[in-house]
């Protein structure tokens, strides 16, 4: 099916109707020529739209000043809505469910004090082992706030011994085993490290069936894989933008709230201004009374030159459609998997799920020895990927800008320096 040349790579290039949007994105300089880029999942690139965008946003700035929020092109007031409209269908939400504010871990934190409300009985959470950095602190801080020890109160589950994914059936099994003492669910929906897509239907309804809530860290899913929030009765779900998303460095991150919870009066939240209701939002009146929507949860202003980077993606996003993206985006890691097959003379493995149903954009190489200094040749000879500790090396083609030929230059200098071990 795959043939390890170039000609083969330029051919499916050829054939590919996306092929057109790597147009549409700078790409950094190494040695004269575009760099080989696969390194989406850490920082998306810039769209050649931003600065025309950043452009407009300076232009009414400077001619209408405060009166912008209502008279700009893009009236400021409704700026989050620019952003979030086109996230509903990759993220399988309402544009009641979904908004865009603050980032990831703010929103995080967010989400588990409307959430994670737990009780002397139900207060346990369950998270993977080898959550990011930033989930696992948000979560011991969050337990430590409501007064109990996190190591009685967070359970991990990890891979079994000698496997480096953990399977979907012992999660399953943990979540019964705790039901009685189990308040939350939280999970990313693809492992950093790994680059494991967790079945979240299956793990929200199990979620549910003990009385727990479920909540997703989605920052390596955002832009990458669809997902189905609400069907699939996602209790609330977090992001970033910066990733596939191509927001820009330190960009707007993402919330959904699904519509059983947004209409809860009840349901504690932080509040703030931009998540009063809007009718009554410049009365200046006393008694916070959040929006029956995601944005109930916002608490400032939009940030506008913060969301003008997404907001320009966004556009390149709708025309392409995700679905589309999703079809290249397994086949280019289907064709990088059978390349590295094909490599010999460097001790590695593919720690990535085999099934291209249970990963996203990325590979993930484990190197037992020589892994960092093999890391220091590919950028050396122009290839941007990133190392992640103790042994990594992740490759995620991003559909939207990469190419056959970028998977298969990649191959060709990871065989070239295996070539010289």
């Amino acid at each position: 099916m795959y043939e390890a040349s170039l000609s083969y790579a330029e051919a499916q290039d050829l054939q590919d109707p996306l092929n057109k949007y790597r147009e549409q994105f700078y790409f950094p300089q190494r040695n004269g020529k575009d760099a080989v880029y696969l390194c989406g999942n850490s920082l998306g690139l810039q769209a050649k739209g931003v600065k025309g965008a950043i452009e407009q946003e300076l232009q009414d700035w400077q001619d209408y000043a405060v009166e912008g929020y209502w008279a700009a092109k893009n009236p400021w007031l409704y700026y989050q809505q620019y952003c979030s409209k086109p996230l509903t269908e990759m993220m399988g939400a309402s544009v009641a469910e979904l908004t865009v504010m603050n980032t990831l871990t703010v929103n995080l934190h967010l989400m588990m004090l409307s959430f994670y409300r737990p009780t002397k009985q139900r207060y346990k959470v369950l998270m993977e082992a080898g959550a990011f950095p930033s989930d696992q602190y948000a979560v011991e801080t969050q337990v430590k706030f409501h007064g109990f020890d996190p190591e009685v109160a967070i359970i991990e589950v990890s891979p079994r011994p000698g496997e480096h994914l953990i399977r979907l059936a012992d999660i399953l099994q943990i979540i019964d085993a705790e039901s009685d003492s189990l308040a939350l669910v939280l999970l990313g929906g693809i492992n950093y490290y790994t680059g494991q897509l967790f079945d979240i239907q299956a793990i929200t309804a199990a979620a549910h069936r003990v009385g727990a809530f479920a909540g997703f860290d989605l920052a390596h899913v955002a832009g990458n894989v669809p997902v189905s929030l609400h069907d699939w009765g996602v209790d609330f779900a977090v992001w970033c933008s910066y990733k596939y998303l191509n927001g820009g460095p330190g960009a707007v991150g993402g919330a959904f709230v699904h519509e059983k919870h947004t209409s809860t009066q009840g349901l504690i939240r932080m509040g703030g201004w931009w998540g009063n209701e809007e009718s009554t939002r410049f009365k200046m009146e006393k008694g916070f009374v959040p929006k029956k929507t995601a944005e109930g949860w916002q608490l400032s202003t939009a940030q506008v030159f913060n969301m003008v980077s997404l907001k320009a993606s966004l556009e390149l996003f709708e025309a392409a459609g995700i679905t589309a993206l999703r079809t290249k985006s397994t086949d280019l890691t289907n064709y990088l998997e059978y390349l590295l097959e094909q490599v010999k003379g460097i001790n590695f493995e593919i720690i990535s799920p085999n099934n291209c149903r249970e990963r996203g954009a990325q590979l993930s190489l484990l190197f037992p020895d020589r892994g960092k200094e093999i890391h220091q040749q590919m950028t050396k000879a122009g290839i941007i990927v990133d190392w992640r500790e103790p042994g990594v090396i992740r490759v995620s083609p991003a559909p939207l800008y990469n190419s056959y030929r970028d998977v298969f230059h990649f191959y060709e200098i990871i065989a070239s320096i295996a070539s010289n071990a």
